[in-house]
């Protein structure tokens, strides 16, 4: 099966601003940011899932909210058939120009359309990977929609993998995203955003797409960066300050954000901060 690219309506990280305010997430700069400075930060917990299931040639997966595709790429290079979805158009254009090879423009498919389109003429899915951390999704709701529709794209006892953020006192991060936090009020609950991890986040989500849990680990990401400018694009693409974008000058934001990082930027001038993920096997019934 040739990788497939879906665009699919996942729920966003926060809402679109306004032409004066700084590109949204699906922006191509954003998007490319994202790509070029952030998405990398996600590897050790990408490769931590890989390596605790197997996947390799026998691995039919079904990547949700796949953004600019790098988790594909990774599992793609194991010997795994990889399909993703994601709703951001730019971030999938850049998954297809890394997973298709120079000169054979028919390897990847881009597919507009619901998640269904995934399985046409495909074998039923056997990992189905959700990465993008809990607390970093518009709606707890729409990832869950999302999960129940692709389980019922697997096999039964598929494993499905959840990424989300570890306690917050071992993510420096969560300090410096408290300023999204902040900034947003009081569009934060209307418009999502990044919040707080709580411990049972992920057995929570799994039990309301009907999943059974199967095993947990946690993995050290830590967010490093050149400078605190490249902090800022890379935090930026994430989405989650794009509610605090919707009311609060581009201005501010970036230079609130850049005082909250002047505590980890380094001596050499760049920046590092320590943080630790949770993932969660969990299996279709």
């Amino acid at each position: 099966m040739s990788p497939t690219l879906v665009r699919h309506d996942l729920p966003n990280s926060g809402p679109m601003g306004s032409d004066d305010l700084p590109a949204p997430t699906g922006t191509k700069a954003r998007a490319r940011d994202w790509a070029e400075i952030q998405e990398r930060m996600l590897v050790p917990l990408y490769e931590a899932a890989y390596d605790r299931l197997g996947v390799g040639s026998g691995t039919r997966l079904l990547g949700l909210g796949c953004g600019s595709g790098l988790a594909l790429l990774l599992a793609a290079g194991r010997g795994a058939q990889v399909s993703g979805v994601d709703s951001d158009e730019c971030r999938l254009e850049l998954a297809r120009e890394r997973l298709t090879p120079d000169g054979m423009p028919e390897v990847t498919r881009l597919v507009s359309g619901g998640l269904e389109d995934a399985a046409v003429d495909a074998a039923p899915f056997n990992v189905v990977t959700a990465f993008h951390p809990v607390g970093c999704v518009s709606t707890v709701q729409g990832l869950t929609d999302s999960l129940t529709a692709a389980a019922g794209l697997a096999e039964r006892g598929s494993a499905i993998v959840l990424g989300g953020w570890g306690p917050e006192e071992r993510c420096a991060t969560a300090g410096v995203l408290r300023v999204a936090q902040r900034l947003a009020e009081p569009l934060l609950r209307a418009a999502g955003g990044w919040r707080p991890s709580r411990r049972d986040d992920l057995e929570d989500l799994a039990e309301r797409a009907g999943l059974r849990p199967d095993g947990s680990g946690r993995v050290a990401c830590p967010f490093g960066y050149a400078d605190l400018a490249s902090a800022v694009r890379g935090l930026l693409s994430t989405g989650l300050f794009d509610a605090a974008l919707e009311v609060t000058e581009q201005r501010l934001v970036e230079k609130e954000l850049t005082e909250a990082l002047h505590p980890y930027q380094r001596a050499d001038r760049t920046v590092w901060m320590p943080n630790v993920f949770r993932y969660l096997i969990a299996r279709t019934q």
